[in-house]
């Protein structure tokens, strides 16, 4: 079994090098060798046949496109194809969740983050005390990054700052209110 393992990592490592070359045959016979493994992978996060397909398409096109970058002093072929699968799956999964999520003002995430049903309207009350403490910006920034997933290098190009500014207003922001927080 081993040796069939090396002769298939072998193939898909030659299917790959042709398909960098721009070898439509290579990258057809690639695909057909790994569209439903990478298949299963994406399905198993997505959760969304749909959804799953899109992303095996939008993977195979980023295989074509980055065929020439595989190395396989970095790993065998099927890894560096996963890796791919994977973060393409991911990649949808966190931008689905960010439209969904997507806030018009602080008010309405203020209701999702302390809703009714959680009985709790003094926490609602103080966290929206102590966010109308914050300035704009950093209130912005700490309900698009703690309540819609947004990444700092999102807030950044977002907000047009550097990382490292989005990264200092987030920390000093959450200290802040924590602080009022306690209090409160």
């Amino acid at each position: 079994m081993t040796q069939r393992l090396t002769s298939v990592g072998a193939s898909l490592q030659e299917l790959l090098q042709a398909a960098a070359g721009g070898n439509h045959a290579a990258f057809r016979a690639l695909y057909e060798a790994t569209a439903p493994k990478l298949f299963g992978i994406i399905l198993r996060i997505t959760q969304n046949r749909p959804m799953a397909e899109e992303v095996l398409q939008e993977t195979f096109v980023k295989i074509w496109q980055n065929a020439e970058r595989f190395s396989p002093e970095a790993g065998q072929p099927m890894a560096w194809l996963s890796a791919i699968a994977r973060n393409r799956a991911i990649d949808r999964i966190r931008s689905e969740k960010i439209e969904r999520n997507r806030v018009s003002g602080s008010d309405d995430v203020l209701e999702r983050l302390a809703a009714p049903s959680s009985g709790d309207a003094l926490t609602r009350e103080a966290l929206r005390a102590c966010l109308s403490q914050l300035d704009a910006e950093a209130r912005n920034c700490v309900v698009l990054a703690y309540c819609s997933g947004f990444s700092r290098e999102e807030l950044a190009e977002r907000f047009k700052r550097p990382v490292g500014t989005i990264k200092t207003l987030l920390f000093r922001s959450v200290r802040q209110l924590k602080a009022c927080l306690e209090r409160a």
